[in-house]
């Protein structure tokens, strides 16, 4: 059983019963020397012979152990209760969201990417029973999320998803399929599905023979073809300006119907044109249920087991006995009750006192849960401030400081998100809570193009959970980007150097030399005459045109294709 508490910082009171060693020592001191004063010291014993400093001593050791239950109670001892198995029934669905710039063309409000993660956000809730994963793809596929049944970060990746996160700009659907294909368990023979949304637009032909060779394998490719046949302009994010290609032309992208509705039927699935979300996640997730489902048993975390009621209980258990405990060696029966009545309103305002704080733990998972069920709801805002009511009263609750942190990021906070993740991880105990706490963090600092910061909270999670395959594809690309920035950077400051030398070597060309002002040749009359001058220029006219002539064939023969970088 793996007991800890909650709120170790609570047993910073226990510095306090030293303390009270130190008085109950005083006062014995304080009642020896009055016994002195008042007179003769066997006069005065034999006047308070009634009195018991036996029972006195076991009076305030009662009192003593009560206080000290009283601080392991409100530190909140627990234990996990465990894991329990859930049966769930469903299938792996590999998401493929296209994320080249063509997908920024706002012929679909407000634009075809935005429509498109709108679209499979819903489809994934949707998708309460199966394990759904994440390639996003332009002119090269990566591997956005593995398969997972936590569908909460699902989301997150997905919303995350922008025409920046690849760098290499086209539609390489081919390997994109690859990349969900490599995503599956290659022993099953079913249970597998792709759903593929793009605007189909620069198409390559290999496409076609990977979903083939993906139907052969029992995997079901759905696609979703999202934008105008007409086309539209597409709108660089930077300059709010039209784009245009290499000869200085407006580009249009138009939707390649044609393409996407063979994938699908080389993936035995189904095509279907973006027209509204609601119908497009109905006829999705109407194919997906159709499809035969698997039965898998996965470990489901449950909550903590908490024990301060039972310390609480015993602490008021020794208070009440100590009220019926008289320092007098000889007390009635009707003497004691009447003490202890004298006493029980003491009893009542300690446990007052006590009772308020050691349930704030019980007040926190209300706020908790009524946070979690506004998230589940998209009510950020309303989740946000149910969250942050649980730290008022315990600033260190990891789960209130966690799920703040998803929250915050769901509401476009990042950097609020980012301390609420710190201060979660200063509160957690275990290694797993630290591991996800750095991820998340790490997430959120990726996204905000923090990528050293987002590099050290993936390592942390790594050193903490080497395990985690998706802080580990994640720790990969943003290595990968700070590697690309850094050539960028380099290509920089190469191209600043190399612009200042060729600057440096112009002005002392048109500077002339002090050697060259003292020493110019004096000019010599020519000695053509104008016949042979006319001669030398037909000439020269000539070899001109002819290097023209020679010029014009070659551009002519030369075919060039303009780069597209959308």
């Amino acid at each position: 059983m793996d007991l800890r508490f909650q709120h170790i910082e609570y047993f910073i009171a226990l510095a306090a019963i030293p303390l009270l060693l130190v008085m109950y020592l005083l006062v014995l001191r304080w009642k020896k020397r009055t016994i002195r004063k008042i007179g003769d010291e066997n006069l005065v014993r034999e006047m308070i012979k009634n009195y018991s400093p036996h029972k006195y001593a076991v009076k305030f050791t009662l009192v003593l152990a009560a206080f000290l239950l009283g601080v392991v109670a409100l530190a909140n001892l627990r234990s996990p209760k465990g894991v329990e198995k859930v049966n769930r029934n469903g299938i792996d669905v590999m998401i493929a969201i296209d994320v080249s710039k063509s997908m920024l063309a706002r012929d679909i409000k407000p634009n075809r990417l935005e429509r498109a993660k709108q679209a499979l956000s819903k489809l994934i809730d949707k998708l309460s029973n199966d394990r759904v994963g994440i390639v996003v793809f332009a002119g090269r596929a990566y591997l956005q999320m593995p398969l997972t049944g936590d569908h909460s970060a699902t989301k997150m990746y997905l919303s995350s998803a922008s025409t920046d996160i690849v760098p290499t700009q086209g539609t390489v659907i081919a390997d994109a399929l690859d990349m969900c294909y490599a995503s599956f368990n290659s022993k099953e023979k079913k249970y597998k599905a792709v759903v593929l949304i793009s605007d189909g637009e620069d198409h390559d032909e290999g496409a076609l023979k990977t979903a083939a060779r993906m139907a052969e394998d029992g995997i079901v490719i759905n696609t979703v073809g999202i934008g105008s046949p007409q086309g539209s302009v597409i709108i660089d994010e930077l300059t709010s300006q039209e784009k245009l290609d290499v000869n200085g032309n407006t580009v249009i992208t138009r939707l390649n119907e044609e393409e996407l509705r063979k994938i699908a039927e080389k993936g035995n699935g189904l095509y279907q044109l973006f027209t509204n979300t609601d119908e497009l996640v109905t006829t999705l997730d109407a194919q997906l249920g159709s499809m035969d489902q698997r039965t898998v048993t996965e470990d489901s975390l449950v909550n903590y087991k908490h024990y301060f009621p039972y310390f609480l209980f015993l602490a008021l258990i020794l208070l009440v006995i100590e009220l019926f405990v008289s320092e007098r060696a000889r007390q009635t029966f009707t003497k004691s009750i009447g003490l202890a009545k004298s006493g029980i309103v003491g009893v009542l305002l300690i446990a007052g006192c006590l009772l308020p704080i050691a349930s704030s733990a019980q007040t926190d998972k209300e706020f908790i849960k009524k946070g979690n069920e506004a998230y589940e709801k998209k009510d950020y805002e309303q989740a946000i401030a149910n969250y942050q009511k649980v730290p008022e009263k315990a600033a260190t609750n990891t789960t209130a400081q966690y799920n703040l942190g998803n929250a915050l990021y769901r509401n476009k906070k990042n950097d609020e998100a980012v301390q609420a993740y710190e201060l979660a991880l200063s509160g957690a105990e275990s290694k797993g809570d630290k591991s996800k706490a750095y991820y998340n963090k790490g997430v959120v600092l990726q996204n905000n193009k923090k990528i050293p910061d987002c590099i050290e909270a993936y390592k942390n999670a790594l050193k903490l959970n080497p395990e985690d395959e998706d802080a580990r594809q994640n720790l990969q690309k943003a290595l990968q980007q700070q590697k690309e920035e850094q050539k960028k950077q380099d290509d920089n400051k190469k191209d600043d150097k190399k612009k200042k030398q060729d600057d440096k070597k112009d002005k002392e060309k048109d500077k002339p030399k002090d050697d060259e002002k003292n020493e110019q040749p004096k000019p010599q009359p020519s000695k053509l005459n104008k016949h042979d001058a006319e001669e030398k220029l037909k000439a020269l006219l000539q070899q001109e045109k002819n290097l023209q002539d020679r010029l014009r064939k070659v551009n002519t023969a030369t075919s060039a294709k303009p780069e597209k970088d959308w």
